[in-house]
């Protein structure tokens, strides 16, 4: 956790992105350890537990990180969870929560907050559209026998 929290403090040194770290760890070996790298590439998804998801899955040439840890500097928000998800990292651990991230100017508590929401009362409400066109598709995968799931 101490690594995580490094890489967010020298984010702020180095103003690549927010003061977040994280670092990916398999079978006590460190495979990424990263910091946020929102502003330096202009990517509102290159939070630090992405960018350390992409590096471990580039090192270990796989989509799937079970077998995996995930220590965050700071508790992931919706879209980093949802990442440490369906990486299918085993165990995640954060040091701050999402009130500290709040409290220091970020939105990961309001959009937590969002998603508890039903979708009428959200602030951005999304709407359906060809859900037949798009099911089409949908069925064509299944149909398909050589497939990679994940």
């Amino acid at each position: 956790m101490m690594e995580a929290i490094k890489k967010a403090e020298e984010n702020i040194a180095s103003g690549k992105g927010g003061p977040f770290g994280a670092v990916v760890v398999r079978d006590g070996k460190i495979i990424a350890a990263v910091g946020n790298r929102v502003t330096s590439t202009n990517d509102p998804t290159a939070h630090a537990e992405v960018v350390a998801i992409r590096e471990a899955c580039k090192t270990l040439d796989t989509f799937d990180l079970s077998g995996c840890e995930i220590y965050a500097s700071c508790e992931p928000c919706p879209m980093c969870l949802g990442a440490i998800m369906w990486a299918r990292i085993d165990k995640l651990y954060y040091a701050a929560d999402r009130i500290d991230a709040s409290r220091a100017g970020f939105d990961d508590e309001l959009f937590y907050s969002e998603l508890a929401l039903p979708i009428e009362k959200r602030m951005l409400k999304p709407m359906q559209l060809l859900q037949e066109e798009a099911n089409s598709v949908f069925d064509k995968w299944n149909d398909t026998g050589d497939k990679t799931l994940y």
